[in-house]
């Protein structure tokens, strides 16, 4: 058996898809299509800046082409490389194909901290480097859509569909080439917030299984229940505000990189997340125990643990340390197959990334196919729900009258039942939706085959399963 314990990324992503492709019966040729990577474009190119040019090294890499457009964001991070944005790539081509949104995987990267430049000079290097892959048809509303990762946000995604729509200046569909854009330039609600909102959900859905909670060696809903989290980015941030406000979760450990945050009785997120913002780090916040280390945090005792920052950062050296009992993977491969094989034989239940990161592939699903059809959600049909609901409580009222009952509705439920879906609400019926399937997909296999032992590899064959059938649909 190959080694795990010092893998690569894109070597654990390839041992995982191993594990489970070894439990299914594919022809070897068709097995290696599906592992392999298509293509990676590598782009050097030169920006003037401050009196002087720069070089900047991007990649765009496209792991599988079975249904088009790929799909993937754009990270922006010294530590991006090859090996990871191909480790990336396939990770989104499993994701897509788990929760059925409509694309091949892809992801793209280029190798800068965004800290160390003006938005102005920010702006110049993206716009750059969308041309170079725009050129190439690497960006494309038919072929290849990024999205936001790791120090993007809706402010590069809008600089890039606007600098391809400089370019492709007959395309009506120019707003679909990328996703997880502000709402005024054609981005859709809902879509900020949507990987962590995809946490919670997913949480949810494990928490309606009582024996899936008991496998956790959990009991009760998940009302309560003590929460680590490693990093609050956007994707920490929101999966650990709306578990500690929504489902009253003690969010008791808060990760980042000066440091960690613990309270036992819980802590206020927000607040903590206005401190990072004004401070630039956690050191300092005055309602907590501060803990330097912040990898020991992952080792604290804790019902769950959320990683949602970088991969690999449980491994065959902490593994057995970590006291959690369960773990969603709200980042990108933080689990190494080397520190997912001990935690396995631990017994400990892991919601892998392929599902639990999910959240924000599947809203940028919906963001493109709003703007193909070029009309919000919503826009159509929530004026005649009010009409036809408005109808049925003035009938209740009527016949109220009429029989002498004397019984009213609440006010709060008129309100409630009366007001018909505008596109958030659509959006987060949708991931709700999604989530749910894309579980019960996994558990099932799970649950039902003694041979599948942990979710991730449930995930895995549910994806490389629909992932082989469309190639075979193809006549591959």
């Amino acid at each position: 058996m190959q080694p795990v314990g010092k893998a690569g990324f894109r070597q654990n992503v390839d041992l995982m898809f191993n594990r489970a492709v070894a439990l299914m019966d594919l022809p070897p040729g068709l097995e290696e299509k599906i592992r392999v990577c298509n293509a990676t474009y590598t782009v050097r190119f030169g920006v003037r800046l401050r009196g002087q040019m720069h070089t900047f090294t991007g990649y765009r890499s496209v792991h599988s082409e079975h249904m088009e457009p790929v799909k993937g964001g754009i990270r922006y991070a010294l530590s991006v490389n090859q090996d990871e944005v191909e480790a990336l790539a396939a990770l989104m081509t499993y994701k897509c194909a788990l929760v059925e949104a409509p694309f091949g995987g892809s992801k793209g990267g280029l190798c800068i901290d965004p800290r160390d430049w003006e938005e102005e000079e920010l702006e110049r290097i993206t716009r750059r480097f969308a041309y170079e892959l725009i050129k190439r048809d690497m960006i494309h509303p038919a072929q290849n859509v990024p999205a936001p990762d790791m120090g993007t946000g809706e402010r590069e995604m809008a600089w890039i569909a606007d600098q391809y729509a400089r370019m492709n200046t007959t395309d009506i569909n120019a707003r679909a080439c990328v996703t997880g854009k502000p709402p005024n330039a054609g981005g859709i609600a809902g879509r900020v917030e949507a990987t962590g909102r995809g946490v919670q959900y997913a949480l949810r859905e494990f928490f309606r299984g009582p024996e899936d909670v008991k496998k956790a060696g959990l009991e009760g809903a998940l009302e309560g229940k003590r929460v680590i989290v490693q990093g609050l980015g956007n994707v920490g941030f929101h999966a650990a505000a709306f578990l500690s406000e929504e489902d009253g979760v003690r969010i008791t450990g808060i990760a980042e990189r000066d440091g960690g945050l613990y309270h036992a009785e819980g802590l206020n997120v927000r607040a903590v997340r206005d401190w990072i913002t004004h401070h630039g780090g956690v050191t300092g916040y005055p309602d907590a125990q501060y803990v330097e280390n912040p990898a020991l945090l992952l080792e604290e005792p804790c019902d769950i643990l959320i990683p949602a920052a970088m991969e690999g950062v449980i491994s065959r050296d902490n593994a057995e340390r970590v006291k959690a009992k369960l773990i969603i993977e709200a980042a990108n491969g933080p689990i190494t197959a080397g520190g997912d094989e001990i935690l396995r034989h631990r017994g400990v239940v892991v919601i892998p990334d392929l599902y639990a990161n999910a959240g924000g592939v599947t809203v940028s699903y919906f963001e493109w196919v709003k703007n193909l059809s070029h009309i919000r959600f919503g826009r159509m049909q929530r004026r005649q729900e009010e009409y036809r609901h408005q109808i049925l409580i003035d009938e209740l009222d009527r016949l109220s009258k009429d029989t002498g009952i004397g019984w009213q509705l609440t006010p709060g439920f008129k309100t409630r039942y009366l007001r018909g879906a505008d596109e958030l609400e659509l959006v987060r019926s949708g991931l709700d939706d999604t989530m749910r399937t894309a579980f019960q997909s996994m558990r099932s296999l799970w649950h039902e085959r003694a041979d599948v032992e942990d979710l991730r590899t449930a995930g895995f064959l549910v994806a490389i399963g629909r992932v082989a059938d469309s190639y075979r649909a193809k006549g591959l």
